[in-house]
């Protein structure tokens, strides 16, 4: 995907100004409440006309106000998800689904309806009412009704920010396999930056109506250490597992770790917060956590009254994160030798 946007908008005290070019398929729009995301969102979709400006999508003119180009929202063949499902409430699922696909010629559309019910896990949900629906089943539905769409471009508007933390869990893993199997083109706009680092390549930070900088989630991520209560996310991607006793083994890199919990035991990704690793100048003779590794030191980074450690873990990377006092009595340098202890319960399967 090449979009190309320039676009101008006051709405009353508010101003959008955004200028930009990106490729790829999978580029993220973030920033706080009020900093012209949705505005974004509307203007690209066609339900809000810019002051001035351009959009231009793979080599197709959505608008230029210059030679007088608009296209209305059903001709821009841009799909989107909202916050809040927007279902029709006469249709069924079925229906729902169908109703994008229906307007569309058939040339254009691109998926049939069994490889979308199947790959979203909503066969049982077919002859439903949506008012019968959960918070997640409804936006799988819309997510399934934008993808039947055929669209060049698909916005998803926070789409999970009005679910509670136990559905959000549950949609992102459909989300991330929905999306990948589909390959259809994507932004993806919210204030979450876990959401960002699971679902994005490419972001786009907005502030105040205005786009401060293009960067992607891992180095966002990095940057915020300093700001962020609970510190620094690890993402491990975790091989095959083996038992151990009542724990698991899984496979990082060329060590293992050991986890605990035994609902889930494939391979598969996993969060560890930077706080929840303890570091060790020499070998500790006993400790309670199941895994000690050895590792180097690559980078120290301020973060507020503290400091961010990565670590080079036999070719992985791992952030920890430690008290200036701390890190003074360890003498921790770029170089240095250190361990790094990890308890089996501080690991969370993210996908």
């Amino acid at each position: 995907m090449q979009l190309d946007v320039d676009l101008n908008l006051r709405l009353g005290s508010f101003e959008f100004a955004a200028a930009f070019s990106v490729q790829g398929r999978r580029t993220g729009i973030f920033g706080p409440s009020g900093s012209g995301k949705s505005t974004l969102v509307n203007l690209l979709a066609g339900l809000l006309p810019p002051d001035v400006g351009s959009i231009c999508l793979d080599g197709r003119t959505l608008h230029d106000s210059r030679s007088k180009i608009s296209l209305p929202p059903e001709q821009r063949r841009v799909a989107v998800v909202f916050q809040h499902a927007h279902l029709f409430p006469h249709l069924n699922v079925r229906r729902n689904l169908l109703y994008g696909y229906r307007r569309s010629s058939p040339k254009r559309r691109k998926l049939a309806l069994a490889d979308v019910v199947s790959a979203l896990g909503i066969e049982p949900l077919l002859s439903r009412s949506v008012a019968a629906l959960s918070g997640g089943e409804r936006q799988r539905i819309a997510l399934g009704r934008a993808l039947l769409a055929a669209p060049d471009l698909l916005i998803l508007d926070e789409p999970l920010s009005a679910l509670d933390y136990g559905l959000k869990e549950q949609i992102i893993p459909f989300l991330r396999k929905t999306l990948r199997r589909f390959d259809i083109p994507y932004l993806y706009i919210s204030h979450s930056l876990s959401e960002m680092r699971l679902l994005t390549d490419q972001v786009l930070i907005f502030q105040n109506g205005r786009l401060q900088a293009i960067t992607d989630a891992e180095t966002m991520a990095r940057e915020r250490l300093a700001h962020c209560e609970s510190g620094y996310l690890n993402h491990l991607q975790l091989g095959p597992s083996r038992e151990v006793g009542d724990l698991l083994a899984y496979r990082w890199g060329a060590t293992e770790l050991i986890v605990s919990g035994k609902e889930s035991s494939g391979p598969g990704l996993f969060g560890l917060a930077s706080k929840d690793i303890l570091l060790f100048k020499r070998h500790p003779q006993a400790l309670s956590s199941r895994n000690l590794l050895e590792a180097t030191l690559v980078e120290l980074t301020p973060c507020g009254n503290g400091v961010g450690v990565v670590l080079d873990c036999g070719g992985q990377r791992l952030v920890a994160q430690v008290v200036r006092e701390a890190a003074a009595e360890l003498e921790l340098k770029e170089g240095s030798k250190v361990f790094a202890a990890i308890k089996a319960v501080a690991f969370r399967r993210l996908l």
